[in-house]
């Protein structure tokens, strides 16, 4: 398990009813190396900033995470994290590789809209 204070998503039929159950969703699927830790703490600085949004992680190297690393808008993807975002199930964009706050806030006010 990811060593963070996200939602941790184990499996993919909870990724399943996750995305199914809210509306907004971003999850980050990756490991707790230097390119994703940051992303982490991004997250968990923005989660209060959106409470429309719900947050969430996953760990790269789980066999479940699958349900990411094999969707077609991951393909081609070569650094960690994967950042996906969901509206009402469907995935909208897929980020890759470190992010600043301003990257991950432009994709949430444009899938999402701002808090």
């Amino acid at each position: 398990m990811l060593q963070t204070n996200l939602k941790h998503i184990l499996s993919a039929s909870e990724h399943q009813k996750f995305i199914g159950e809210n509306e907004n969703v971003l999850i980050c699927c990756g490991r707790m190396g230097p390119m994703c830790i940051p992303v982490y703490g991004i997250m968990e600085e923005l989660e209060p900033e959106y409470p429309h949004v719900r947050f969430a992680d996953m760990e790269f190297d789980n066999p479940e995470s699958h349900v990411i690393r094999n969707a077609p808008e991951c393909n081609g993807f070569m650094g960690l994290p994967f950042t996906v975002y969901y509206k009402k199930g469907k995935l909208v964009k897929a980020t890759t590789s470190i992010q600043n706050e301003l990257q991950i806030t432009s994709v949430l006010d444009a899938e999402f809209g701002k808090p």
